[in-house]
């Protein structure tokens, strides 16, 4: 207890002790003056004035002890409230962990209150509370900056057999034909860092970081069985109460939601097939204002965006067709949502322009018009999804791994930007808070008029594809709150311009601890 806690609580203490005396001594008097009532009724008249003037000290001495009372009552009441004043300060530096106890003892209430649980019940909430008090005991991350910095991440086993050839046979997103694989991968696993930090013209700043393993593609090797460290995201953020300024490395603010998969993580799934996913850098601002009398908010985000190339173009260099115009991209969304960002209705609609320019001069715009949806319907159903028209959307996750299609005629170079259109819908189904099911379809087409002419015969799936679809089915079962396990099937088509489509099914199975 601090020095000064202690010194008041003792003050206190000694005040009560003088209450009670004075009280005892008030209560003393009027017992005589009860006695010694008695006593006059029975004696003579002619002793009634000393008796009377006896009267007048005892009642003296009474109210001198009620006032004496009182004003150790007002004193106690002063200090009373300076020392709910300190027990403040003192909570407000442990707010955290005074929470977390309150937590714990409220359940242990609640499980006592409650002896008809079942004792798998029973048994979790002891690890959740044997969790929170582990919690409160651990030793703190230390940053150089004094600000509170949070270690998590998701250790994640990933099993796959696929009955084609796929472009990546752990979370494949293209199918290319041919023979079929089957394997195991840990290299989705995720680590994050979360940072606090000061308060800067009002608003509070923070900063996180997420990284997994997935560095390479090679999964046969001896050297690469563990995958090289990759960044993921980035985000750093100055929030106010009804705007936020940020500068990150995330996905398209056009694009904010993705489908729920536990067995492609390192890229997410339906990439390729409707999901603009791309992780890209932006800077940018939003700003949400309640919508008087209804209960929603609506907000409006932009952002500058730095867009790359198609990962399998053979035009991509150290310098992007986007960079080498030398004007950055730009992104608005205008959405209308509920109070609560993570799982409330949303609704919303956006745009995505950037230019882009070949080595030869020859200049073309990427651009998008989308919308994006979740509703949430009843406790149990969540629909969600998205959808884009636009143009050049390679760099996006989209029209077909292509941002153009060009051919030499003679010695000049004829191209054209593919135009495309896609999106995807998934519906959720919550059975319990242990039990979820998934399922989602999604489509990425390319207009095949705009491609046909530049087709080219036994080239690689990557120069034809005009269409790619996949439809998955998942069950998600979370036994306990940081076990993650998931069995998940998915059905891919890949249809080039020319030629034949390929199918593949992927069974998967994943297993995951979170901490």
């Amino acid at each position: 207890m601090p020095p000064r806690f202690s010194s008041l609580w003792q003050t206190v203490c000694a005040l009560l002790r003088q209450t009670r005396q004075a009280k005892r001594l008030a209560m003393g008097f009027l017992f005589l003056f009860a006695g010694q009532t008695s006593l006059l009724s029975a004696q003579q008249p002619a002793a009634s004035a000393p008796s009377a003037q006896r009267l007048d000290q005892l009642g003296a001495a009474i109210a001198q002890a009620q006032a004496q009372v009182d004003a150790s009552q007002r004193q106690l009441e002063e200090l009373k409230q300076q020392l709910a004043l300190l027990r403040q300060q003192t909570v407000d530096h442990g707010a955290e962990a005074a929470g977390a106890v309150q937590s714990a003892s409220g359940a242990s209430v609640a499980q006592a209150e409650k002896p008809e649980q079942q004792p798998e019940q029973q048994a979790e909430q002891q690890a959740v509370q044997e969790s929170e008090i582990a919690t409160l005991d651990q030793e703190k991350v230390e940053s150089d900056s004094k600000y509170p910095v949070k270690l998590s991440g998701l250790i994640l086993f990933n099993a796959f057999t696929n009955s084609a050839g796929t472009d990546q046979p752990a979370i494949p997103t293209v199918t290319l034909g041919g023979q079929g694989s089957t394997g195991a991968s840990v290299r989705q696993t995720l680590l994050g860092i979360d940072a606090r930090g000061p308060r800067l013209f009002g608003a509070t700043s923070q900063a996180n970081v997420r990284v997994d393993f997935f560095g390479t593609t090679a999964q046969g090797s001896y050297n690469d069985t563990g995958g090289l460290l990759r960044l993921r995201t980035a985000q750093a953020s100055l929030t106010w109460q009804h705007a936020e300024a940020f500068l990150n490395l995330e996905r398209p603010l056009i694009s904010p939601f993705t489908p729920t998969s536990l067995t492609a993580v390192a890229e997410p799934a339906l990439a390729w097939s409707g999901n603009l996913w791309v992780w890209v850098p932006q800077a940018g601002a939003r700003f949400t204002e309640d919508v008087a009398g209804s209960g929603l908010r609506a907000r409006v985000e932009a952002a500058l965006v730095d867009v790359p190339d198609p990962p399998t173009a053979a035009y991509a260099g150290v310098t992007s067709l986007a960079e080498a115009s030398r004007r950055p991209g730009s992104e608005l969304r205008l959405s209308l949502l509920g109070q609560d960002d993570d799982h409330g209705a949303q609704i919303g609609v956006g745009g995505y322009f950037s230019p882009h320019r070949l080595s030869s001069g020859a200049a073309f715009n990427a651009w998008a018009g989308t919308t994006d949806y979740r509703l949430p319907l009843g406790r149990y159903v969540e629909l969600s999804g998205s959808a884009y028209r636009g143009q050049a959307l390679g760099g996006l996750g989209g029209g077909g791994y292509q941002d153009y299609a060009a051919r030499l005629a003679g010695s000049s170079l004829q191209f054209r930007a593919l135009e495309n259109v896609g999106g995807w819908s998934q519906v959720k189904y919550r059975a319990t808070q242990k039990l979820e099911f998934n399922t989602a379809f999604g489509l990425d087409n390319v207009f095949a008029g705009q491609l046909r002419p530049f087709a080219v015969v036994n080239g690689s799936v990557y120069q034809n594809i005009a269409r790619n679809q996949t439809v998955f089915s998942n069950v998600i079962f979370s036994p306990r709150a940081y076990l993650l396990f998931s069995f998940e099937y998915r059905h891919l088509l890949t249809a080039p311009v020319i030629g034949t489509p390929w199918v593949a099914d992927v069974f998967g199975l994943a297993a995951g601890y979170r901490f």
